[in-house]
Parts: C-alpha cells; structure tokens; sequence
C-alpha cells in the first residue's frame, strides 16, 4: 500500500487538512505501507517557501513521519509535459481556444446536460477528450459508487495555452507515477475525481503507467463546527499551529482528530497512538459530516496531560514555557490544567510573586479576610514543620477554632499568596513556596489592607 498527504502550501495547515494527512499515516502503518508527502505548489501566487516550511513543521510537531518526499509539484514540469505530448500526439487531448462563452453557446444549442465538446485546432488550452459514450464509474472506499455519466461531462482543461498544467493533470500524473495505491482525500476533492480517473486512463492508454491499477479512493466527510456548520476560525483554533500554541499535546490531537469521522467501533475515546494504528481501518470511516468541538478536544488533552509521568510533563512544561526548575509546581497542578498554557497562569506566582486582582482582593481581603489571615499566619508561624501535612494540619485547626467554613479561611490566604483566587491546592501551594515565604506575602497582604 501507497498513500499520499499531498497538500497546497497556500497558508498554514488546517485543522482539516491534519485529520487528512493523520488518516493516511494510520492507514499506511497498520497496512505496513508507505506515505509519500507531497507538496502541490502550483499555485504560483500562494504558495510560498515559508508556507511549505510551516506544513513541515505542523506535520513534524503532530510526529507523522514520511517515507518518502517531501516532493515538489512545481519540480515535476518536465515530467507533465511528456505526459501531456503523449496525450496530445495519440488524439487523447486536444488545443482548443474555446472561451467560456463558447461553452455557455455550445450548450445553449446542444442543451445544459450535454458536456462540452470543442474542436482540435493549432494552438490555444488543451482539452482531454471525453469519451462519447459510457460513464466512468467512483469506487469509492467510504461513499460506495458515484456514477459520472460522459454525456454530461465537459472536456476539461487539463493544461494552459503556454503548456503548464493544471491540477487534475498534475495530481493524475504524480499520483500514477508514485505508485500510489489509495487516495484518500476531503469530500471536497470528490468532484475533481472523475477528471483524474479519465486522465489516469488516458495515460495508461498511452503506455504511462500502463500496468497501475486505478488508485482506491476514500473522501473523508467534511469538518462540521459544533453548530453545525463548516469548520472556521470562530469555531476556535483553525491550524495545527494555533493548537500548538495554545498548549495542546500531539498525542492528545492525534486522538481527537482520529475519531473525527472515524470510531473504533466500541465507542472508546481514549486512545494511544499504538491503539489507533493497530484498529485504523477505511471501513469505519463514515460518509457523515463529523464535528470539531475545542472544548472536548481540551477535555481529551487533559486526560493526557494527566497520564503523563512527571518528569516528562516537566520537560515539556519547560520547554513551553521557557522556564526551568518547575517540577515541583508541575507535581501540584497536575490535576488541574488541561493545557501546558493552563500551568503558568495557575502557577507563576511561585515564581514571580503575586499577581494584581483588585476584585478578589476586595472580595477576600475585608476586614473579615484580614482577621482569618491574622490567625492563619499564627498558625503557620507556629506550626512545628512546613511540609503539606503539616500546612493541612495547621490551616485546618484554624477553620475549627473561627468555626468557619474552608473558603473562609484558605481564600483569604489564595490571594494573599497568589495575588487572585485560583492556584493549584493551598495546601501544596503553602508548602511549596515554604514558610519564610509564604510569612512575607501574608504581611505584604495585611499591610495592604491595613493602608486603605
């Protein structure tokens, strides 16, 4: 087996485009076959050096690997135009100067459902021929049979009048000479299918890859929003890189994206990468338009988050964050974040001190706040040590003796340390900065109040 991810390098990787090139990849390794990456920059206005290195860099970061490419479409010009002199010198396709205008004309006379049919002359685009009868036939992996009757059929324009051709042409071409064996594709791509399947014909009866059976054709049902409709950028993320940035682990995006149109067949959602290899087959995948929701997808990569050993969480959290020493804040948020961008906003007061929330300063540090905090600063001045069984200890002896409830007593303490209400616990929160520390912020806290 043969699959190709063969992307336009017009902006960064899409969302869509990901789930494409994942489904590939699983295939190709539970089939122990091959993925060639190739990248389709024809479009000379869009495609840019820096877009092919971003797709490169979003396929790395997601760890799909290839086996061969990544090949240039556009470094592949000599190779289409033999292909294109064959067709031309065996009567297969045609140069016709024929205009938009002229096909509206031909059908206004020969009637809408009838397909385009121009005339073979010295110079202008060139045309494939239709054959006049029969239908070329889809089989399609996901979506069954699509029947496109020739009658209705325009020749299609498969290369321009100075000779470089177009997409269809160039995709049925590269795809008959890399041997490839499955196309797998968006739904999107469904139209163009017939057009390449009557070039890979054409070719074949020309002797370009004569012995190559037609590839085996997947489309993929389409990205749907939560809402229903098409995926887009108000959706949340649209790009591979967004997600990256936002702090989302390529496992975690390797699972949800997997099951985006895709199902195991026992509904489990869990799954690691070894797991979807091992159960990826075409014939689960559905025809039905499949959902992208961020905030299952930020639930799911939480749950990776949280099986993650600790030093390895660690090393990533460092790398993301551009810190170092933050093992011990990892190990007390562990459980808390469901993104690496989740840690430094719930920690980085161990580190740079709190931060400044008027709002839970005044919610929690009233005259109230500051009387818990008096007797919370005793009790952990007191307390005999300061690890977090200790710090419990203490801090639960206070809430007794004011008879209060929890959030009496460790809220006023949260923001005194932390600057606002949310930290990973108070009681792992306290220890870890230790008590000299954590004495200072609860006087700079009482001070501040004590100076209104």
């Amino acid at each position: 087996m043969r699959v190709r991810f063969a992307p336009s390098p017009t902006g960064a990787l899409h969302i869509g485009g990901a789930r494409t090139a994942l489904f590939n990849w699983l295939l190709a390794r539970h089939e122990q076959g091959e993925m060639v990456l190739r990248i389709e920059d024809t479009d000379r206005e869009r495609s840019t050096p820096e877009n092919v290195e971003q797709i490169l860099d979003s396929l790395r970061w997601l760890e799909l690997d290839w086996d061969e490419g990544p090949i240039l479409q556009s470094e592949r010009s000599e190779r289409h135009q033999q292909a294109l002199e064959a067709l031309l010198a065996a009567g297969l396709a045609y140069r016709s100067n024929a205009t938009a205008e002229d096909v509206r004309a031909y059908k206004e006379l020969h009637g809408a459902e009838h397909g385009f049919r121009g005339e073979a002359e010295a110079e202008g685009a060139v045309r494939l021929r239709v054959p006049a009868e029969g239908a070329t036939v889809v089989h399609d992996a996901i979506r069954g049979d699509t029947r496109f009757e020739h009658a209705h059929l325009d020749d299609p324009v498969i290369a321009r009048a100075d000779g470089s051709v177009l997409y269809n042409f160039a995709v049925a071409i590269d795809d008959l000479d890399a041997g490839i064996t499955h196309v797998v594709r968006g739904e999107d791509h469904l139209s163009n299918t017939p057009k390449q399947v009557l070039v890979l014909e054409a070719a074949r009866a020309v002797g370009i890859g004569d012995e190559a059976p037609l590839p085996v054709y997947a489309h993929l049902p389409l990205l749907h929003g939560p809402d229903g409709k098409k995926l887009s950028k108000r959706h949340g993320a649209a790009s591979v890189g967004e997600l990256r940035e936002a702090g989302y682990l390529p496992e975690a995006v390797r699972n949800y994206l997997a099951l985006l149109g895709w199902g195991t067949g026992d509904d489990e959602t869990v799954l690691s990468t070894a797991e979807l290899i091992e159960r990826f087959t075409l014939d689960r995948v559905s025809s039905n338009a499949a959902r992208f929701d961020q905030v299952k997808l930020r639930w799911l990569n939480g749950v990776h988050i949280r099986a993650l050993a600790l030093d390895e969480l660690t090393d990533r959290l460092e790398a993301f964050t551009g810190r170092s020493g933050l093992k011990d804040a990892v190990r007390i948020s562990q459980e808390k974040i469901h993104t690496l961008a989740d840690f430094w906003p719930l920690t980085g007061f161990i580190f740079d001190g709190p931060v400044d929330d008027p709002r839970a300063r005044e919610r929690w540090l009233g005259e109230d706040g500051r009387s818990a905090l008096k007797d919370v600063r005793t009790a952990l001045a007191e307390a005999a040590s300061f690890d977090e069984a200790a710090v419990e200890e203490a801090l639960e002896a206070v809430v007794s003796a004011r008879a209060a409830k929890p959030g009496q007593v460790y809220q006023p303490l949260r923001v005194a340390i932390s600057g606002t209400t949310v930290s990973p616990g108070i009681f792992e929160s306290v220890a870890l900065l230790g008590r000299q520390e954590t004495l200072g912020r609860i006087d700079r806290a009482l001070a501040q109040g004590a100076g209104k």
